[in-house]
């Protein structure tokens, strides 16, 4: 199975009061493959779900299962699992029931599905919770039981709005790897949505990260977090996030370099593309733990310490500098005492981008006028 989404729209209303809640996305989820849609709150992650569970229906554009047009199919025409933000088991059944409700359904022999839910049980490790009542569950065995429901049913497709966000992280880390194991044992394409970027980066195959309706940047993980394509990406992906200076492209004596106060840095790397930038101000993106503190204010860019929040094996720091706030990984022992520092920032791991268009500089932002598997 292939799921397929050809130049999807979503338009809301009309004239002024029009909202296009998804405008125009490509994308392509390969059998097996697990996709993550990642967005902030309002960035169209949940319609495109809606759409291609048939929950919702496209303006514009078609969805394919393989070569099937299911656009204007409902729900029940397409043997999809949809798993929910609200969990909506059944509180008068039994765990046993609650996941074999669709087999029942269906009318699939008691016998069959009863078998079906042993082994689901035995893969979420829910085995002595059959015979109890949804009620007497906590919020992550819950949790397994929604994904048992869908499991039983070995769907064409497995689709995720948001499952997660309402447990706490230990229960968050402890589901993410059986939610893996799930997914991998039915083999069929998964799109799955969240605005928590972990999930997105410890769960996916491809991470698609979406904003106002758009895709901005389609790839593997890693690929997305070192290279994103632009300021939105960068600023997103990564915690704590990307952090970001005024800066200027000069050239010395034939070289070009990179200004952000009184530092320059040498970024020969963007290749010709720079050059058109010559004299002209760029955004300096770094990440936080590729910047250092010096004791000496002058090493770096001028920096007060206001204060450290320990997380045990490092330290996130935050100083006040000439460009705002800005924060540092620093070491576990690390305490600033309010003093007065510099920040280096390591010129290998420069990111520089247009101010006006938020575009990556000196890379291909191709991705973003077209997704489709990339």
């Amino acid at each position: 199975m292939t799921v397929t989404l050809d130049n999807v729209r979503r338009v809301f209303g009309d004239g002024s009061d029009k909202v296009v809640a998804v405008d125009g996305i490509d994308l392509t989820i390969d059998d097996g493959e697990f996709v993550t849609l990642v967005g902030p709150s309002g960035c169209g992650k949940t319609t495109t779900l809606r759409c291609v569970s048939g929950l919702d229906t496209p303006t514009d554009g078609t969805i394919t299962f393989n070569d099937r047009d299911v656009t204007d199919l409902p729900p029940q025409q397409r043997d999809i699992a949809l798993l929910f933000q609200d969990i909506a088991l059944y509180p008068h059944m039994s765990v046993r029931d609650n996941m074999a409700y669709g087999l029942k359904i269906a009318g699939e022999p008691k016998s069959q599905r009863y078998e079906k839910v042993q082994d689901a049980a035995e893969l979420l490790q829910i085995t002595d919770q059959l015979d109890k009542s949804p009620a007497s569950l906590s919020g992550g065995q819950q949790q397994r039981v929604a994904l048992g429901r869908s499991l039983v049913r070995d769907p064409t497709v497995f689709l995720f709005d948001e499952p997660m966000s309402d447990l706490d992280a230990k229960l968050k880390r402890e589901l993410r790897p059986i939610v893996e194991q799930v997914t991998d044992q039915i083999g069929c394409p998964v799109l799955y949505v969240t605005h928590d970027q972990e999930e997105a980066m410890t769960l996916s195959d491809r991470v698609a990260v979406m904003n106002d309706g758009e895709l901005e940047q389609v790839g593997k993980p890693k690929e997305v977090y070192d290279n994103p394509v632009s300021e939105f990406v960068a600023s997103f992906i990564g915690q704590p996030t990307t952090q970001f200076f005024d800066g200027e492209v000069v050239e010395r004596d034939g070289s070009l370099r990179v200004a952000v106060g009184d530092h320059e840095y040498s970024v020969e790397r963007a290749g010709n593309v720079l050059r058109s930038y010559a004299g002209q101000p760029v955004r300096v993106g770094i990440r936080p733990q590729y910047m250092s503190v010096e004791e000496d204010p002058e090493a770096g860019i001028p920096a007060t310490h206001m204060l450290d929040e320990p997380l045990g094996d490092e330290t996130h720091s935050i100083f006040e500098t000439p460009f705002g706030e800005v924060t540092v990984v620093t070491h576990a022992d690390f305490e600033g005492k309010k003093g007065e520092y510099g920040l280096v920032i390591d010129p290998e791991r420069v990111m520089l981008f247009d101010p006006e268009t938020g575009d990556r500089v000196g890379r291909s932002t191709a991705v973003r006028e077209k997704a489709a598997g990339a």
